[in-house]
């Protein structure tokens, strides 16, 4: 406000700018952008349909990433976000799909604002999220240890133990001098 005289005060701001410089009015503001935002989210849920076909793509492709090497999480999270841009390759192996099929259950929810893909099999049978919906936009997090592709024996037969890899001991730390046992031998006496 600015004064003219001691009588007389006069305002040069208008009603506007003062509610779009008052902490109620940024409030409500931020609070009318979140709801555009919930808004186009709530109306842009990919459907079932969508997100099975691309999960699906984004698992052919993380199959054939895994094929000769096992990732790590960095890898998975870049592999992830690239899968979100590309197709797989037209020349997957349809028998490693139809394995895929076999022990791998892809299953659909719906939230308000977005959608969630979920793999259920033998070894997570409570599911593993794949893939997030939001947007319209289908963002993959696939990672090669989620799903079932073999299967074989866990034991060996009714009341035996479960079969175990036994690795090799090699105690043999070869002919560098600089790298030797150590054994105790008790204290010396003097």
């Amino acid at each position: 406000m600015n004064q003219n005289s001691n009588e007389h005060y006069r305002t040069n701001e208008s009603l506007m700018h003062s509610f779009t410089h008052s902490c109620l009015g940024r409030i409500i503001i931020l609070a009318a952008i979140m709801g555009v935002v919930l808004f186009i989210a709530h109306l842009t849920v990919p459907d079932e349909q969508t997100m099975t076909e691309e999960i699906e793509d984004d698992i052919r492709q993380c199959i054939m990433a895994n094929d000769s090497l096992q990732t790590d999480a960095i890898d998975d999270a870049v592999n992830n976000v690239g899968y979100i841009f590309t197709h797989a390759d037209s020349t997957f192996d349809a028998e490693i799909w139809q394995t895929f099929t076999k022990y791998n259950r892809l299953e659909y929810h719906k939230h308000a604002f977005y959608a969630t893909m979920r793999i259920h099999n033998n070894f997570r049978p409570a599911g593993t999220r794949v893939g997030i919906g939001i947007l319209g936009l289908v963002i993959p997090t696939v990672n090669f240890n989620d799903f079932l592709l073999r299967v074989g024996p866990i034991h060996k037969g009714y009341g035996k133990g479960l079969i175990q890899n036994i690795y090799y001991e090699d105690t043999d730390l070869g002919t560098n001098p600089n790298i030797k046992e150590y054994h105790y031998h008790g204290e010396k006496e003097n």
